[in-house]
């Protein structure tokens, strides 16, 4: 019987021994850096990409060329890890002709193109002077557009187009580019 207790007893002290045994552990540490660098990108909203789809604005009566036409709404959307602001301008001072008139005639775009802020969830101030209620005319000078707009992934504007030639310019077809450029404060 005392063989038995010992040996119960030594089974007893091996776990004991077991249990008040240290367990052995290691630590590495890694630190992790991300390396931002500033980012802005305006895409239209239509085509996903820097480059709109063409916008023609058809003249058909004298009321047309009289009171001018409007186009449809031209949506762009600008993301921006700072906040930033939107110029507008034209390529050039006057318009392309394309037609059959010869010497070509010379449609100077300002006075005859202008834009209107029809939407603007930027965050941003509409500058003078451009407004969501009235047209103002382009220019080939940049202008500000969009002023101290809030950096996002979503920052959308939508500007709606107005012609008013008169009636000093033979039929054809007068093209310019509209430039819109998003600059990081």
């Amino acid at each position: 019987m005392k063989k038995i207790i010992i040996i119960i007893a030594a089974s007893f002290l091996g776990f004991a021994s077991a249990a008040n045994a240290q367990s052995a552990s290691s630590t590495a540490t890694q630190q992790a850096s991300l390396s931002l660098t500033d980012a802005i990108a305006m895409t239209f909203t239509g085509s996903g990409t820097s480059t709109g789809g063409a916008v023609t604005i058809p003249f058909a009566t004298v009321s047309d060329y009289a009171n001018g036409v409007a186009s449809s709404a031209q949506a762009l959307t600008v993301q921006s890890n700072k906040n930033f602001t939107v110029t507008v301008n034209t390529n050039a001072t006057n318009f392309t002709y394309t037609g059959s008139t010869t010497p070509a005639p010379t449609m100077p775009v300002s006075g005859v193109l202008a834009l209107k802020v029809s939407a603007n969830t930027t965050g941003g101030t509409i500058a003078s002077p451009f407004s969501a209620s009235t047209y103002a005319t382009l220019t080939s000078t940049a202008q500000n557009l969009i002023t101290n707009a809030n950096r996002g992934s979503a920052q959308n504007f939508s500007v709606i187009y107005n012609a008013t030639p008169g009636f000093a310019y033979p039929s054809g077809t007068y093209a310019t580019s509209v430039v819109y450029t998003a600059t990081q404060l």
